[in-house]
């Protein structure tokens, strides 16, 4: 199978995705058999004619510019078992055969893309490679930090949060020539550790430094998965070789469902931040927007709560809203400056906790986990009275983690480490939440979604012992609505406390999780069963307030210099989709000052 064209010689090196490869000009003579005096395609010599007779079928010509040979990469979809992973021989030998390509014809071989396929009796590792000649070198494309230079004297663009979308924004203006300044109240990722050891290991909750906020917002400690379903928002490929660049694992380049993992994350995010600083770029850590001002027509200047408690002014030209999903504070000061806000849809429900060994042999249908394959996740959906429930946020390997805000709530998470090494599963099960569901709460108006949040978080610290320990069930005495005598070991810190989560949910939530996970149970034999756990509440899965903008220009429909951004304003969901976001307004930004 002939893929895309990858190199041309002697003229630079065309730039690509993955690089390029060279190969050195045939000697044999070309005809030029085009009317396009320097785009053509050439008949060369009879190897050449041969070589693309077995590569395509048929023949073809290889294409040349200005009489000079283009190559064309050769690409394969190969399987290989688990144990032959890491073995180069192994991946030649999937290669050749797929033939007919001689073994002579065979050089480097470069993996573009890796997946698992447990479908049949035996998993593999499923590959997609490109094959180069044996007089070919690849040439990788140069990284995207060559292209940061010295922002420190340019226009300065304010951006409100330091998660992944603020801190992509950054790196995206530094590349488009304009200096970032990013405000963000909670700690570095080095800091921010004190703040998680006091939640987990004393229930003490820091509203300004916990797992939601603080340097990386909440991907930072919450896992690392790195996949998006929302590939229409752009070069997610580009958003990967940042964050390898900055030190991530280069697998992530390559595999299907790239994961960094909690332990690894804090070291990128704190390279990240040496890139913006040393570019010229602006963090201040402990800086807490408190005000704004405005007129009739835009943003005036924000006011800012420094970490000793002093207020000053801040202006700019531009202003990205990048706050993560969870400064609910944020959400209340926008609206008592009249800023439009829209209520949204979004999920509720519980994270479930199983054996992760269990979760292995249901998928991949052997006693233990062969080598080399991961800790296996599972994706799940149903629909129970016109609602969608569905597992989110899988963490195969990983940890249940205390996630509030504030004290007085009861949030969970999940996360895994890089090594994906922990005994447990866990994965959120939520319940999709209309506006219409929301009819209680309706005096609330646009905030209805935030108080009713509110509500089953604080019920669930209500049914605690004022600790951090989370509510919980087997999963078999929850779909029977009984209070468990005991509860399976747990990968969550502060502890499980057995409780009646049948009346704690609401019941429009409760009854909908009943249903589908038996559901479930159904679809993936082996997952109903005592020995997993329901923990209690599963309620960040995504903002329930949005931050309208415009769809072409990004901004603030009202406010031309206000930029809503990622999750915070309800357009993204998860590390990925809210860097891409970033990385879009930043470059909306830019657009906007050079027509101004």
């Amino acid at each position: 199978m002939l893929s895309s064209l990858v190199a041309v010689l002697p003229l630079p090196i065309i730039p690509l995705k993955r690089g390029g490869a060279v190969r050195e000009q045939n000697d044999d003579p070309i005809e030029t058999c085009a009317s396009d005096p320097h785009f053509n395609y050439a008949q060369g010599t009879s190897k050449w004619r041969t070589k693309a007779l077995w590569l395509s079928g048929n023949y073809f010509f290889p294409p040349t510019y200005n009489n000079t040979l283009l190559l064309m990469s050769t690409t394969f979809e190969i399987k290989l078992p688990p144990t032959d992973l890491h073995d180069p021989e192994a991946l030649r030998r999937a290669v050749l055969r797929q033939g007919p390509l001689p073994a002579a014809d065979v050089g480097e071989i470069i993996i573009e893309r890796r997946s698992i396929d447990a479908r049949s009796s035996r998993p593999v590792f499923r590959m997609r490679v490109s094959v180069l000649g044996p007089k070919e070198t690849f040439t990788p494309e140069a990284p995207v930090m060559d292209a940061y230079g010295d922002v420190s004297e340019k226009p300065a663009v304010v951006i409100i949060g330091c998660g992944p979308a603020g801190m992509f924004a950054a790196l995206e203006l530094i590349e488009l020539g304009l200096k970032p300044i990013i405000i963000e109240r909670g700690k570095d990722v080095q800091a921010r550790r004190r703040s998680l050891r006091a939640i987990q290991q004393f229930g003490t909750v820091d509203p300004d430094s916990n797992y939601c906020f603080g340097e990386g917002g909440a991907g930072t400690y919450s896992d690392g998965k790195l996949y998006t379903r929302s590939l229409k928002r752009g070069n997610f490929q580009k958003t990967l070789n940042i964050l390898a660049e900055h030190g991530a694992q280069s697998d992530i380049l390559i595999d299907a469902h790239p994961h960094i993992g909690s332990n690894k994350l804090p070291k990128v995010v704190a390279n990240m931040r040496a890139t913006i600083l040393r570019c010229g770029g602006e963090i201040r850590f402990g800086h807490r927007m408190t005000e704004l001002e405005r007129d009739d027509k835009d943003i005036q200047a924000l006011i800012i709560r420094d970490a000793e408690g002093e207020t000053y002014r801040l202006e700019a030209k531009a202003y990205i809203m990048a706050t993560g999903h969870s400064a609910r504070d944020v959400y209340e000061l926008l609206h008592r400056h009249n800023v439009r806000l829209e209520a949204k849809p979004f999920a509720l429900g519980v994270r479930i906790e199983h054996p992760q060994p269990l979760i292995d042999r249901i998928q991949y249908r052997q006693p233990e986990r062969e080598e080399n394959l991961p800790a296996s996740s599972y994706k799940l959906v149903t629909q129970v009275k016109g609602r969608g429930v569905f597992s989110f946020c899988m963490c195969p390997g990983g940890l249940v983690v205390p996630a509030a805000t504030a004290p007085g709530e009861i949030v969970v998470n999940g996360m895994s480490l890089s090594r994906r090494d922990s005994p447990y599963a866990n994965s959120g099960t939520v319940v999709a939440v209309e506006l219409e569901d929301l009819k209680p709460y309706e005096k609330h108006g646009v905030f209805a979604g935030l108080e009713f949040q509110k509500d089953v978080e604080q019920r669930m610290f209500k049914a605690g012992n004022g600790s951090q320990a989370a509510p919980a069930s087997r999963l078999t005495d929850f779909t029977k609505s009984k209070i468990s005598k005991d509860l399976p070991d747990t990968s969550y810190i502060p502890g499980l406390i057995p409780a009646p989560l049948h009346q704690i949910l609401p019941q429009s939530i409760f009854s909908r999780l009943q249903q589908g996970v038996q559901d479930f149970g159904r679809k993936m034999k082996g997952y109903y069963t005592e020995e997993a756990n329901v923990i209690g509440a599963e309620s960040r899965t995504s903002s329930p307030v949005r931050i309208p903008r415009d769809q072409m220009g990004y901004q603030h429909p009202d406010l031309p210099s206000l930029y809503p951004c990622g999750e915070g304003a309800g357009f993204a969901g998860g590390i990925l989709s809210a860097a891409m976001d970033g990385q879009n307004v930043a470059q909306a930004v830019k657009i906007s000052l050079l027509s101004r």
